[in-house]
């Protein structure tokens, strides 16, 4: 078996970390305590966005855990307001300024907002960015594989992250061979669902996590390792955010694996990225 606390290595030769801490719906006054927490349980990947407004927070976090600069995989995304190549590149530049760093390891377009119709030239911005030094790789979130495909026939590159909405009620099976087809690494946000009590207490979630004696949402983390996603989990709660990584010392089965894909009911429980709310 692959070993799941190695860090994935992507299509553009950067290597992130399979589990990182994510920092939606975490204000910028709680960021950095959390986030240094994160970091000195053992994250080394922390997600955050301009649309989440904690960035600055993210980034003390950063500057206060002790870790070298090039330990730590940051990541960010611009917001649908700043599509654009011109746009994007000022979004960038507001997104380092506030994080406090000279580069970011990982940014990405938020949404595809198709109704603009600015997707491609907004990824062209960012491959600019990355050849400059800027970021060190250029991933998307919420794509569809139509905006994907565009994408790469303007300008002959993938992304290396598609980060979409992926949990055991919706684990896009089709979409994530699509992606490896391609070699574009999924990531999983919302990973526990966003109506994460139902799941919990799903049969085939609880009679693993009594197996293996862990908690259902370490049997639901370890899903999605397994599944080969990365994983960006989120809790305010020192105690939760150190169970959230402890996954690395048990392994579902094939039959636990199933069981759990079986609760796949194909819908969605956010947004739809091809429509017009983003």
């Amino acid at each position: 078996m692959t070993d799941l606390s190695a860090p994935i290595t992507l299509n553009d030769g950067v290597a992130v970390p399979r589990i990182g801490y994510g920092t939606y719906k975490v204000g910028d006054d709680d960021a950095q305590r959390t986030v240094e927490t994160a970091l000195s349980l053992g994250y080394r990947l922390v997600d955050t966005a301009e649309m989440y407004g904690n960035e600055v927070g993210v980034g003390r976090a950063v500057a206060a855990s002790g870790l070298a600069r090039e330990e730590v995989f940051l990541t960010s995304k611009l917001w649908n307001d700043h599509h654009g190549r011109r746009k994007a590149r000022a979004a960038l530049e507001a997104s380092l300024e506030r994080l406090g760093t000279d580069h970011i390891d990982l940014f990405m377009i938020h949404w595809p907002s198709p109704k603009q119709g600015l997707y491609v030239e907004t990824f062209e911005a960012l491959l600019e960015a990355r050849e400059e030094g800027l970021i060190r790789s250029a991933g998307v979130s919420n794509f569809l594989p139509e905006h994907l495909e565009r994408v790469h026939e303007a300008t002959g590159v993938w992304p290396s992250v598609n980060q979409v909405e992926l949990h055991p009620y919706f684990n896009q099976p089709e979409l994530r061979a699509w992606h490896a087809e391609r070699g574009i690494v999924t990531e999983s946000w919302g990973p526990l669902g966003q109506r994460t009590g139902s799941v919990l207490h799903e049969r085939a979630v609880v009679d693993a996590a009594t197996a293996h004696e862990k908690t259902a949402v370490q049997v639901i983390i370890r899903w999605h390792l397994q599944r080969d996603c990365v994983v960006i989990p989120k809790s305010a709660h020192a105690e939760r955010i150190a169970e959230n990584f402890a996954v690395f010392d048990f392994a579902l089965t094939d039959e636990e694996l199933a069981r759990i894909d079986a609760l796949d009911t194909g819908e969605r429980q956010g947004i739809d990225p091809g429509g017009d709310e983003r």
